[in-house]
């Protein structure tokens, strides 16, 4: 393990709540999609706010003026950091992302294993991108681990996932 991941490993989430101001009208397999991103994200992760001690802390996702805002407070809630980051840099992935997730969908039900798993391949691969540009863009703020970033892309992506 990683020292980065180490020190994440020390501090953990217990709670994400998404601002329903931000939230883009959705369906309900988005809802679902946004609901089991928060599940898998709590139930395995390493958070720390840099300059914090490692405790058990909480997340407020929220878009303000096209920026991803975190609003991290402790156990009871009393406010510890505010981080707001560009989403710019996550944008082209996202967006390549959200393509491969609806081929990806729309091979399953029409195409042979082999091409399913090209595609999912793929899908992994800017995943994967993303969460490494996130960690990126976290970098002096907040420790995660490899798992936690991808977790918070995949969370972030249904965030901002349209219908």
């Amino acid at each position: 393990m990683s020292e980065s991941e180490s020190a994440a490993a020390a501090g953990r989430l217990i709670a994400v709540e998404l601002d329903e101001a931000s939230i883009r009208p959705s369906s309900r397999d988005v809802e679902h999609e946004r609901a089991a991103a928060i599940h898998d994200l709590l139930e395995d992760n390493g958070f720390s706010p840099v300059g914090h001690p490692p405790g058990q802390y909480r997340l407020g996702l929220s878009i303000l003026d096209g920026r991803l805002v975190f609003a991290i407070t402790d156990e009871a809630e009393k406010q510890v950091v505010t981080h707001v980051l560009s989403l710019s840099p996550l944008r082209k992935v996202m967006r390549d992302y959200f393509r491969v997730c609806d081929s990806y969908y729309a091979a399953v039900r029409s195409s042979t294993p082999q091409q399913i798993e090209a595609i999912d391949m793929g899908r992994r691969g800017l995943h994967d991108e993303g969460a490494a540009i996130l960690r990126q863009r976290l970098d002096g703020k907040i420790t995660v681990d490899s798992e936690t970033a991808r977790r918070l892309f995949t969370l972030i992506c249904a965030f901002q996932r349209n219908a």
